[in-house]
């Protein structure tokens, strides 16, 4: 099943530059109806759960989806969504908060690369490592003060984002290198979108608990975020590690392009089930007939 949509107009790979303000947040729905849209992600989950079952027998590589967005883009749901039904003995999630003081006393990859995806397996990160060259650089006290960092090398800020952006880089060029590939998603949402979310979290009792009154605060740091982001994507695209763009204020649209995309990442892997050879199946024949005749 294909969308009408090529994905490759959403990707990010440094063979182009990112202008996010060039970019859509909405386009035309990619299905009929509601059940048009359950059907095509259905159809999605069967055979990303069948290409995960040969890449968990194959064992050779990896997969790191790592998703990021401004508050209220959908992260959470489009997760569930896409993969509820995909075999969960090979896809862990992993949620990246506000890091403890644990995490505080390591660098600031540590937390991350501890949780890395083994072979065979998807591993999904709610926020990531990128949250040091975002929200960190929103607001760079969090470096300044809270990072513990020596305190040279935090005296030229612009020096340090472009470190991070290097190490980034080469962190994910070594996972590529290892067989563990990773794809990145930006749930590009628009502020009247957000706004929209937030009365929704406000007004409806059964999502009460999902609001913060620091999502609000945040507004106003709306264009930092953009540009935070713009440089982020623009720094770290590669192709062994590419970002998609997704609209996201369609939240079944942004489901179906990110099923989708996962999928396309996982067809491109050489993966196989283990081959057995002649004499492994004389073997399964004897042992056959030994137990039809029982």
């Amino acid at each position: 099943m294909e969308l009408d949509l090529d994905i490759s107009s959403l990707r990010f790979d440094g063979s182009r530059t990112l202008n996010l303000s060039d970019e859509p947040t909405r386009i035309a729905p990619l299905y009929a109806d509601k059940l048009d849209f359950k059907n095509r992600l259905e159809q999605y989950r069967v055979e990303i759960d069948a290409l995960q079952n040969m890449m968990y027998a194959h064992d050779r590589y990896g997969l790191l989806l790592i998703f990021q967005a401004m508050d209220g883009a959908g992260k959470d749901s489009t997760i569930r969504k896409v993969m509820s039904g995909i075999n969960p003995h090979g896809v862990f999630v992993y949620s990246f908060k506000s890091p403890s003081s644990d995490e505080l006393d390591h660098s600031y990859l540590w937390r991350t690369n501890c949780v890395m995806p083994e072979r065979g397996r998807i591993h999904i990160f709610n926020r990531s490592y990128y949250e040091e060259v975002l929200v960190a650089r929103v607001h760079p006290e969090i470096v300044t003060e809270q990072q513990k960092l020596p305190s040279e090398l935090v005296e030229d800020l612009s020096a340090l984002w472009e470190q991070r952006y290097e190490d980034i880089r080469h962190m994910e060029q070594y996972e590529a290198r290892n067989g563990i590939r990773t794809v990145k998603f930006f749930l590009h949402l628009s502020k009247d979108e957000q706004k929209n979310r937030f009365i929704d979290r406000i007004d409806r009792p059964e999502k009460n608990w999902k609001f913060s009154e620091q999502d609000i605060l945040e507004r106003a740091y709306w264009d930092d975020y953009q540009q935070a982001y713009e440089d982020a994507i623009n720094q770290t695209a590669a192709t062994q590690s590419p970002w998609y763009v997704i609209p996201a204020d369609d939240k079944p649209n942004m489901q179906l392009i990110v099923a989708r995309c996962v999928l396309h990442h996982l067809e491109q892997l050489d993966m196989h089930y283990p081959r057995v050879d002649e004499a492994r199946m004389k073997e399964f024949a004897n042992y056959r007939r030994m137990l039809e005749a029982e």
